[in-house]
């Protein structure tokens, strides 16, 4: 499958623009809305790499910057995860106004920060969003919020991320969803080693086809 171009937009939210990149496949089955870690951005490689596979399964991919340049350059900005929901809640809706993606299921695809965000966004609009995969998430920074998930839940590790292991352990045992945890044996907090972030796509693209049918 030819690998769908993405289109460019710009998001007007509570007074500022985010930028962001849509692709849609012929025949989507779903949308997944990307929320990068702090210091990262839409241009993420591995967020890249992670859209391109889940697109080649039929699912449009919505990545975008949760923080303008200015916002990104201040360190406590990048960990306000009130102001990153905010932003990823804004983004949907303003996904859902629009004709080509108004009518899909929704699910968010969270790294670290950008994960607690994905896991509060999801809890506040309950069954408008169906599904959730998170990649070396900082679950705890979302712990109040995780027994009213409701979307089918999936936690992505590496095995050698210790730390962050154990808090996606006690954040999977607050999960009252359809949920899993998958540990990347080996792996460390960017998934940088041979295959490893292949295994990240290939278990967040079956999650998502799975539940955003």
């Amino acid at each position: 499958m030819v690998d769908q171009p993405a289109d460019s937009f710009t998001v007007p939210i509570d007074g500022v623009e985010l930028e962001g990149d849509l692709a849609l496949p012929a025949d989507a089955t779903g949308l997944v809305v990307f929320a990068h870690g702090s210091g990262s951005s839409r241009h993420s490689p591995r967020n890249a790499f992670v859209a391109e596979a889940l697109r080649r399964h039929g699912l449009g991919t919505f990545l975008f910057d949760l923080l303008t340049e200015q916002e990104d350059r201040t360190y406590e900005t990048r960990f306000d995860i009130d102001l990153l929901t905010t932003r990823l809640l804004g983004v949907t809706e303003w996904l859902r106004e629009r004709t080509d993606t108004g009518g899909l299921h929704v699910g968010y695809f969270g790294s670290s920060t950008g994960a607690a965000a994905a896991l509060r966004a999801a809890a506040r609009l309950g069954e408008d969003v169906d599904a959730v995969v998170s990649r070396g998430g900082r679950v705890d920074l979302a712990t109040e919020q995780l027994p009213a998930v409701t979307a089918a839940t999936l936690f992505i590790v590496g095995g050698a991320d210790a730390d962050v292991l154990a808090l996606n352990r006690e954040g999977l045992d607050d999960l009252t969803c359809t949920k899993d945890l998958a540990v990347i044996e080996g792996a460390e907090h960017l998934f940088e080693g041979p295959g490893e972030l292949e295994e990240v796509a290939d278990l967040a693209a079956a999650w998502f086809a799975e539940h955003l049918s």
